[in-house]
């Protein structure tokens, strides 16, 4: 059992052996047990206070003794922005899960890009991702530098060993490992997948509430960081990095997890999705998706996201005479979709199932197919409770780049338009 502090973005002070953490100087001459001190900055030294993240780690070994880095040949899948394989699609598209691997693959080897934006050399956009699994990273870590990893599991859990703590994740959770920070993951079901955001640009923030008020949608005090925890172990032990693109690869004679306090704000965390508190109409009309917005990157355009991570949970429906599905729209925001459990209330036709996803690029029009609309527009108003289920989408600005593997894989769902195809013209009077 792990524990964990409650709070987003708290200063959080831990300790894995009493009388490790320094009192009153981050940095003294001599730390306690002859630990090593090192900040790890997530942000630049002089952001402004309310946005400045750092930790202050304090570690049996300096994180800079490890040899050079030579390229990774593995994670043949794995792309950075900016994507550039095939032209922008303006395409609707959809895919079938992702099968998981025939021989053993852990979780690194295991990520596949679907597409992404931005370019990551100016920290901007983000990276689509899933992954299928079913080995555990044996004596092995990785890191990105460059974005921090959002995780979203869609079957299995994922028992992660960081830096500052020790994570186990399940399908209905998060979790959020900074930029930079090494970690493990290891199946406790022997099999897992699901779906990684890697966000190049200003790190995922809780949204403000504006009229909503003090209390709704994600609360702070539901994301759960780890308390310290170490490994003491000499033996060999490789470690991944993600470096503007590529991956790099050293080897260490101890493992990387030797922080044994640390103390500051700037973490790993995981959120429980069915603590989300849904905010929703009772009166008329189908509310903005924004609503349901758990996370968001914000841009150098004030309410436009570099990246949002918005569900679709359970929740009632009560509105009078109208369309309560999402209705048909074109978007200046570009979404990907996945699916975690269950039906999504948009599509009645069963090409949307759990662990596949969908592309609907900006401008270009989607919306509920024809059984769902037939389905909608002669309802019974009364409220009616949406349940098991639970859909999410990254929705970005720019235009999302699908990459190659994404365009000629055969999970592609060549299809997908059909969804819409069945309309009759609306009949108007003579």
């Amino acid at each position: 059992m792990h524990d964990y502090t409650p709070g987003f973005g708290n200063h959080i002070a831990t300790e894995a052996v009493t009388g490790a953490l320094p009192i009153g100087r981050n940095s003294p001459q001599r730390a306690p047990f002859g630990l090593y001190a090192e900040q790890l900055s997530g942000s630049a030294f002089t952001a402004p206070r309310h946005e400045n993240r750092r930790s202050w780690l304090y570690r049996m070994r300096p994180t800079a003794q490890h040899g050079a880095f030579t390229r990774y040949a593995g994670t043949p899948l794995l792309r950075t922005a900016p994507f550039d394989e095939t032209p922008p699609s303006p395409n609707r598209l959809r895919w079938d899960p992702l099968p998981m691997p025939d021989t053993a693959t852990d979780f690194v080897d295991g990520l596949v890009t679907y597409g992404g934006t931005g370019d990551v050399a100016a920290q901007s956009g983000v990276g689509i991702h899933c992954y299928a699994a079913t080995a555990d990273m044996n004596d092995r870590a990785f890191f990105s530098a460059d974005g921090e990893l959002l995780i979203v599991p869609q079957h299995g859990r994922l028992a992660i060993d960081t830096e500052l703590g020790r994570i186990e994740v399940a399908p209905l959770q998060i979790a959020l490992i900074p930029r930079g920070v090494r970690f493990r993951v290891a199946l406790p079901d022997g099999a897992a997948r699901g779906y990684v955001c890697e966000n190049y640009g200003a790190p995922f923030r809780l949204p403000d509430l504006g009229p909503i008020g003090a209390n709704g949608l994600a609360n702070p005090r539901d994301f759960e960081t780890p308390h310290a925890w170490f490994e003491d172990r000499d033996t060999p032990f490789e470690v991944i990095q993600k470096f503007q693109g590529g991956l790099w690869t050293t080897m260490l004679d101890h493992s990387p997890f030797d922080v044994v306090a640390w103390h500051g704000n700037l973490a790993p965390w995981r959120y429980d999705l069915t603590r989300f508190n849904t905010i929703n109409t009772v009166s008329f009309d189908h509310p903005d998706p924004s609503i349901f917005t758990v996370l968001t990157a914000p841009s150098d355009t004030p309410g436009t996201a570099n990246c949002d991570f918005v569900i679709f949970p359970p929740r009632w429906m009560v509105a009078e005479d109208t369309f309560r599905p999402p209705w048909f729209h074109r978007n200046v925001m570009s979404e990907f979709m996945g699916l975690i459990h269950g039906a999504y209330d948009a599509k009645e036709g069963g090409g949307f199932v759990p662990g596949g996803a969908s592309l609907h690029n900006q401008m270009n029009g989607h919306g509920p197919d024809q059984a769902t609309f037939d389905k909608a527009s002669s309802a019974d108003l009364k409220p009616v409770k949406i349940d098991c289920t639970m859909a999410f989408m990254f929705e970005t600005r720019h235009v999302v780049r699908p990459t190659r593997w994404a365009i000629e894989s055969p999970t592609m769902q060549l299809d997908y338009d059909d969804a819409w195809a069945g309309f009759t013209k609306a009949a108007l009077p003579q």
